[in-house]
Order: structure tokens, then sequence, then C-alpha cells
């Protein structure tokens, strides 16, 4: 098993930042690929940004440039930093990490983007 913390959600303003942090614990060994998903109020979930093992990452086209995902392997840790962040980027953040052909998931951090 996998168990994921997530934390750094909040209330920020329209091109403020925030770093959302995501410790993972448990059986991580052979952990491949970590990643954040939002989901906004009365959508699906959706993919932000995700990192593998070997350090690839993928980025969703509407964060392109403003966001960035990065791992601290020592720390099993993943972090995403957050910049120029817009009303729409307001949802519930989840972590995830893929094991073993399996997906574990936190529980969620709210950002909210708002003056």
């Amino acid at each position: 098993q996998v168990q994921l913390v997530e934390s750094g959600g909040g209330l920020v303003q329209p091109g403020g930042s925030l770093r959302l942090s995501c410790a993972a614990s448990g059986s991580i060994f052979s952990i491949y690929v970590m990643g954040w998903y939002r989901q906004a109020p009365g959508k699906q979930r959706e993919l932000v940004a995700a990192i593998s093992s070997g350090g690839i990452t993928n980025y969703a086209d509407s964060i392109k440039g403003r966001f960035t995902i990065s791992r601290d392997s020592a720390k099993n840790t993943v972090y995403l930093q957050m910049y120029s962040l817009k009303p729409e980027d307001t949802a519930v953040y989840y972590c995830n990490a893929k094991k073993d052909f399996r997906d574990y998931w936190g529980q969620g951090t709210q950002v909210t983007v708002s003056s």
C-alpha cells in the first residue's frame, strides 16, 4: 500500500502563487509515476502534471508555463509549484501515484483563487 498526504492548498488572489506538497509513505518502492490531478465542482478530475521516476514530466496545456512539478526522492515528496494562478485553477488538487498498475490517491487539498 502507498499512502499520500497533500499539503499547501489555500486561498490566493489571482496572479498569486502556491506550492503543493505530497509526501508518499508505505510501499513506495517501484512507484513509477507521481502526479497531480484536480477536480473543479461539476467537472471531471483532470491531469495537471506528472513526473516519472526518471524525471520525465508531462503537463496539461492549460497550465504549461505557469506550474512546475518536481520530486525529492530522498524525501519521497512531490511538489507542484503554481504561479500566475487564475480563478479557473480553483479546484481540489489530488496527489496520485502509479505502482504495479494501480492508482493511489491522496485525500485532496483545496486551492481557491479569488479576489
